[in-house]
């Protein structure tokens, strides 16, 4: 009598898909997050093994802060029509436009302005289900993320009040105006992403590789510099985020690590070419993924307060 057992990817695959299923079985209107970076790419490849054939009972959803690098919106458009997906995109520029967003007098970073985004594409579309791609070992308060993750009547989230997940039963019961947020990739590490899209052979925007940019030291990192200023009718949306003149601005080859948007995502120097060779330096690496995100440096619970206000 022989026995099977699965390799370490093969069982983070198996119990991400059991998840997948899970939510297309529990709720009536799922949504898939899908911003074009590595770990929802490894989701899309998840939600076409738990689905194909049929259509993927899902549309994909993306909040865009008006800072995104031009190469991860072609991507993500692209990934979407060639899967056939339904893409939802909502942007702050609208949310400012009609009041539902505020900006803070000083504030750069558009991070914060994306949660009242999403909760009110939650409340359009009436989204009882959104399947984001965070992973435990990102951050401190990630960790404290189970799959199920409820949130209130509000969009909250309570770290004190999660629902036990005992022997992979998962307690996905709502009230009206109540939604779930569900993590399949919460066992996943940094390294195991770059594995299974090594194994899988997956498609990944080309700025996880090295190139050449121009790029400007702040806050200890290097940050890319935003594209020119043309449209004078309308305010710089790069206004605060660009070099100062104490701030040389250095051409590098870089690459990133985990992308948001050109503001807040920080460059490393790096000479990979391949997935292969990003694996090897993730191997070497003594610092954290998320050590190059400059909207976490604000406050060591900067994300967790986020998160609880209704972030992804």
């Amino acid at each position: 009598m022989s026995s099977y057992q699965l390799d370490h990817l093969q069982y983070l695959e198996t119990e991400a898909i059991h998840i997948m299923r899970e939510v297309a079985a529990e709720f009536e209107r799922p949504v898939l997050l899908f911003s074009g970076g590595k770990d929802s790419i490894c989701l899309l490849r998840l939600a076409e093994k738990a689905f194909r054939p049929s259509d993927l009972p899902m549309p994909f959803l993306n909040v865009e802060t008006g800072h995104e690098f031009p190469e991860l919106i072609e991507f993500r458009d692209r990934r979407a029509k060639e899967l056939g997906a339904k893409l939802i995109v909502r942007t702050v520029d609208q949310a400012i436009a009609n009041g539902t967003a505020m900006v803070a007098p000083g504030e750069i970073s558009r991070n914060k302005l994306q949660i009242p985004v999403l909760l009110g594409a939650i409340e359009e579309f009436r989204f009882d289900c959104a399947i984001g791609g965070a992973r435990r070992d990102e951050e401190k308060a990630r960790a404290k993320e189970r799959f199920f993750s409820f949130r209130d009547g509000f969009g909250q989230w309570d770290p004190k009040s999660q629902r036990p997940e005992i022997w992979n039963v998962y307690n996905a019961r709502l009230n009206a105006g109540e939604n779930m947020r569900v993590f399949p990739l919460s066992n996943w590490t940094e390294m195991d992403v770059w594995e299974y899209i090594r194994q899988e052979k997956l498609e990944v925007p080309n700025i996880y590789f090295s190139h050449e940019r121009d790029c400007f030291r702040r806050g200890g990192q290097w940050l890319p510099v935003p594209p020119p200023h043309t449209d004078l009718t309308k305010p710089d949306p790069f206004a605060g985020a660009r070099p100062k003149p104490s701030e040389v601005i250095m051409k590098l080859v870089v690459r990133v690590r985990t992308i948001a948007d050109m503001i807040s995502t920080g460059m490393i120097e790096s000479k990979v070419f391949s997935v292969d060779g990003i694996i090897d330096e993730i191997a070497a690496a003594r610092v954290t993924e998320r050590g190059t995100r400059a909207d976490d440096k604000a406050s060591e619970a900067a994300m967790e307060d986020r998160k609880k206000a209704g972030y992804f």
